[in-house]
Parts: structure tokens; C-alpha cells; sequence
């Protein structure tokens, strides 16, 4: 299927969907687009949907669901925004800075829900108690986590003196990369910084890191960082160095160290209920954002065997899962 007949095929079932849906809730099936990089099986996503189930809004029922819009390039989010909002779907949600944007230029109407690295520092809603436009949803406490992961991996690796930083252009501000690097000065630390805009950079941007003498590696938070992880990990254990990451999910998966809230748990229950809101004809202006309340710090002791990392008894200790 060509992307250009997701629009033929929205304004076709539009016809229909009042009445396949009315045992469900007569009059109205509801349709939410979607802006990701993440695949639309990611857990993420079919936590969020299984949530949306138990309050009435079924896949395939009374909801229909944009699959068109999952597994995103960078470069196809401003022409799918525009589709989306052409076809005036009932709300977009999204994860990550860039995707969010896109759906900002696309619409100032419709509902957006998204996870964001900070929703407020980035213009998207003017408070977290009142957002105050069109886009509500999950600030993840981004540039505050990724200098508490920069002390993690300190503490993790004694005695290392030259730590790389990878960062997504399009979403770390200099700022907030200069404040990485203050704080890695008053720790005695050097900090470089890489910067990837696309997944094809992210490779080159590890050798880099490494050839000018980097011990260790923190993968800061974005979406395209985490949906390329693998790149990532595949990279970081050819040259065997250590990092750290955004979400628990990824040391699970095999990463050495992740600290931040688990992202099942932020689409699940928190993104889940902010759509059901907004189906239900809240506006995205009134709907609060939140932010996570709980932060996982998750060690793989197998990787950091494979490393040769003794990681510290105290960091451990504190860990809320470690793998052994």
C-alpha cells in the first residue's frame, strides 16, 4: 500500500464506521493517528492498546488505528502529519521531540498526546497544569535525567576520566549539553559531545567517540537514540564500552545500565488514560501534563562481566533489578 491512499482509505471508512460501531457506541468510531519511529508491536504500544480496550476503545471496533504511522523515518513525519490532519483524525499521539513538531505544523486543532524529553521547556504546552494548545501528554523529566545517568556511570566505572556523550540534534538544546559538560568539569571529568540527526550517524558517531580516547558512553534521551538502540548496542560492545541508558527496558535487553522511568509503564497507564480523556471530549488544553513518579535503576552484571566491569557492592545495593 502506497502511503498517499491513507487518505483514500480514511475518507472511505468514515462512511462506514458509524455503523460497524454502533454496538459499541452508536455514532461514533474514533481514529487515532500516529507519529512513531517504534514499530506498532513494540510493548509500548500493545500495553497502551490493551488499555485503551478495558476502557471501551477496541482496535478494530469502535477504534481505529493509524498503522500507516508507526515505524517512521524523520524524513516522512511532516508529509504524514499533514495526512493525518487532512483526514482530521479525533487525536495524534506521538513520541519524541521531532515527531511532535511535525504534528504542530501540521495542525493547531487537533488533540496531540506525546511523550516528550520536556513539554514545557520545548514550547509544546505553556504549563504542566495547563498546557494551554492542542498538545497534552508525558514529560520525562529528559534533561534532568541525563545528567543524574552521567553520575550513574561515573560511579559505575571508578576512575574514568574522558566520557562521550550521544546526543540527537533535533532534540538536546546546547544548553542543556553545556550543562552536561559543566557538571562533568566539577566532577574532574572531560565530556565530549556526539551529535547524530539520522540512524545512519549513530555508528560513526561511537567510533568517533572512542578513537579520541572516550571510557565510557551515555546514550542521552530521544527517540530516535532508543529506537536504534541496537545500533547502538551493537557498536558499544565491539569496541567494548560502557553506557547507560534512558529506560530499564534496555538493560533487560542486554545494555549495561539504564536509569529512568519504564516506557510500558509511561504509554500504558499514563498516555493510555490521556487519550481515553480526550476521546471522551476533554480538550488537550485543560488536560494536564504529567510526568513520571517512579524511575527504575536497572544493572546487567552479565554485560559488565563481558566488559570487565566489577560494578560497585553500593551501587548495587541500590539498584531496584539487577541481572545476574
Amino acid at each position: 500500500m502506497k502511503r498517499r491512499e491513507l487518505l483514500r482509505l480514511l475518507g472511505g471508512a468514515v462512511a462506514v464506521w458509524p455503523l460497524a460501531a454502533h454496538a459499541q457506541e452508536p455514532g461514533r468510531t474514533y481514529r487515532l493517528g500516529s507519529l512513531h519511529f517504534s514499530p506498532l508491536r513494540a510493548p509500548h504500544h500493545v500495553a497502551l492498546f490493551e488499555v485503551l480496550k478495558r476502557q471501551g476503545f477496541i482496535a478494530g471496533q469502535n477504534l481505529w488505528v493509524d498503522e500507516r504511522g508507526y515505524g517512521l523515518h524523520a524524513d516522512q513525519l511532516a508529509e504524514h502529519a499533514a495526512e493525518l490532519a487532512k483526514a482530521h483524525v479525533d487525536v495524534i499521539y506521538c513520541g519524541g521531540d521531532a515527531n511532535v513538531r511535525a504534528a504542530l505544523q501540521a495542525t493547531q486543532t487537533i488533540p496531540i498526546v506525546t511523550v516528550s524529553e520536556d513539554l514545557v521547556r520545548s514550547g509544546f504546552a505553556h504549563s504542566l497544569a495547563k498546557p494551554g494548545g492542542n498538545t497534552t501528554g508525558v514529560s520525562i523529566l529528559s534533561p534532568e535525567l541525563d545528567g543524574k545517568r552521567q553520575e550513574i556511570l561515573t560511579e559505575a566505572v571508578p576512575g574514568i576520566r574522558h566520557m562521550a556523550a550521544l546526543a540527537d540534534s533535533n532534540t538536546d538544546t546546547p544548553e542543556q549539553l553545556r550543562a552536561l559538560q559543566e557538571a562533568a568539569r566539577a566532577r574532574g571529568l572531560e565530556l565530549s559531545i556526539y551529535r547524530v540527526a539520522m540512524p545512519e550517524e549513530i555508528a560513526g558517531a561511537i567510533d568517533a567517540a572512542h578513537g579520541a580516547g572516550s571510557e565510557a558512553l551515555n546514550v542521552l534521551a530521544s527517540s530516535l537514540l532508543y529506537n536504534n538502540r541496537q545500533i547502538v548496542r551493537a557498536r558499544i560492545a565491539a569496541l567494548r564500552l560502557p553506557a547507560i541508558y534512558q529506560f530499564p527496558e534496555v538493560s533487560e535487553e542486554g545494555g549495561l545500565i539504564s536509569y529512568g522511568p519504564r516506557l510500558v509503564q509511561v504509554y500504558g497507564e499514563t498516555i493510555a488514560r490521556q487519550i481515553a480523556t480526550l476521546f471522551r471530549g476533554a480538550k488537550p488544553a485543560d488536560v494536564p501534563v504529567e510526568q513520571p513518579s517512579k524511575f527504575e535503576l536497572v544493572i546487567n552484571l552479565k554485560t559488565a562481566k563481558s566488559l570487565g566491569i566489577t560494578v560497585p557492592t553500593t551501587m548495587l545495593d541500590r539498584a531496584d533489578k539487577v541481572i545476574e
